[in-house]
């Protein structure tokens, strides 16, 4: 099926297009990460589920590959991630599995597109006959291989891909995600800095389709806020240094720094100091690519007082913690593990709405059990409604997941987030945005 064409426009829950800061003040932190590189050259495409399964063609068996990051610069969020899917698996099968099977997860690394890790392990994926590949965490990575997921008629289902991009990639009708798209996030961070008192402003960000995207997003609401952009500079995301970029950022006086970047912000940020617009010379912001605990990167303090933002759940429920802790006893971040967790269940409740596993049944299922029905939390509370012929709405834990015609999470949150002296960050604030 293909979808149409249509680009993520940000629905704001405040007049005009200044976002309402929502204090939901929490002691959660979290790491994060998103990602990117190429823009798509597809023509745009995507479709809204049909309500009725194509005829059954799977193997009886649902079959998952997680292709999260495993190594690479967004290592950080393979852990939270790849425990989310495994919580989720448990749940699952504890419930009595997919078609009274039992789920079968094959995992494999993305890496970060540099080398090319993620098109030999799609391979392995599509190999072991997976119905389904969730991930990859990063846009880029996920430009690089979609066209051979969808083109075996799998389902490709991010929790962490955050590029307009696909919102208008011709992908078959078969890709979708549970992290919203960085029109929200760009928006909620230019109307962030703003409010802070901010109006000469320099961005700094990865030239990839993440970078180029969630700058530019940021740039129209700087501007449309009345502030400055007094200088946006791209860096390639293989530089081995990064002075060109930073002298640029120094020589325009900004009054904040909005730095879009992944792992590479531990050379960027020493860069920046000495050419004093460090973050104790400039208000600094992160987003999600490089919001992370950076207490064994930087000597304490470096990072005081920096805000960061990125895709979070209204609240991250203790118990759910809790839950990843049990799979993953390391943990130190949860960021994308809630909206893991959500796209494999949702995955398996599409798998049983349409009575087969394949990835054309699934992806027809996909929209219809995310809303508009009777709300349900929980695998088992979902599937015993699903038996009972009941249209279901599912709630995750990563807040509202209802689908909309591109595949993408309608609704979403983004948290605020503040680095103390031990260069840990902890949520403040969250704003909350539709895209339609």
């Amino acid at each position: 099926m293909i979808r149409p064409s249509r680009t993520a426009r940000l629905a704001v829950v405040a007049a005009a297009s200044a976002l309402v800061l929502a204090a939901c003040a929490q002691n959660d932190s979290s790491s994060s990460g998103s990602s990117d590189t190429t823009p798509a050259t597809g023509s745009s495409s995507g479709g809204t589920s049909s309500s009725s399964a194509p005829a059954p063609s799977g193997d009886g068996t649902l079959t998952l590959g997680t292709l999260l990051p495993q190594t690479g610069d967004l290592a950080f969020l393979g852990p939270p991630e790849f425990a989310g899917v495994d919580a989720a698996v448990k749940d699952i099968n504890a419930a009595g599995g997919v078609l009274g099977q039992d789920v079968v997860d094959k995992k494999a690394d993305s890496g970060d597109g540099t080398p090319d890790i993620a098109g030999p392990s799609v391979d392995k994926l599509l190999n072991a006959n997976a119905d389904v590949i969730i991930g990859a965490a990063a846009s880029s990575v996920s430009l690089t291989v979609i066209d051979k997921i969808v083109g075996a008629g799998v389902v490709e289902f991010s929790p962490a891909n955050t590029s307009p991009a696909f919102d208008t990639y011709d992908d078959k009708g078969l890709y979708f995600r549970t992290s919203p798209s960085d029109v929200l996030q760009g928006s909620v961070l230019g109307n962030l800095i703003v409010k802070d008192g901010y109006k000469n402003v320099a961005i700094m960000a990865r030239q990839d389709s993440y970078g180029e995207g969630l700058a530019k997003q940021l740039e129209t609401t700087l501007k449309d806020q009345g502030a400055n952009v007094v200088v946006k500079t791209l860096y390639s995301a293989d530089a081995t240094n990064y002075t060109a970029e930073i002298n640029k950022v120094a020589a325009s006086k900004p009054d904040a720094i909005a730095l879009i970047a992944f792992e590479e912000t531990t050379k960027i940020i020493p860069g920046l100091i000495a050419k004093g617009v460090g973050p104790q010379d400039q208000q600094m912001y992160f987003v999600d690519g490089n919001t992370a605990d950076y207490s064994k990167d930087f000597d304490p303090g470096t990072l005081a007082g920096v805000k960061a933002t990125f895709p979070t759940p209204p609240t991250l429920q203790t118990d759910f913690k809790q839950k990843l802790l049990n799979v993953d006893p390391k943990l130190t971040d949860f960021t994308y593990g809630p909206q893991s967790y959500d796209a494999t269940v949702m995955t398996a409740l599409a798998a049983t709405a349409a009575k087969d596993d394949s990835g054309a049944s699934i992806a027809s299922k996909l929209t219809e059990i995310s809303k508009d029905g009777t709300q349900c939390t929980e695998y088992k509370q979902c599937v015993d409604l699903l038996n009972k012929g009941q249209d279901i709405d599912y709630e995750g834990v990563s807040g509202p997941c209802d689908l909309n015609d591109s595949g993408s999470v309608a609704k979403a949150t983004i948290g605020i987030q503040l680095y103390d002296a031990k260069n840990q960050y902890k949520q403040i604030d969250s704003v909350s945005g539709v895209l339609n």
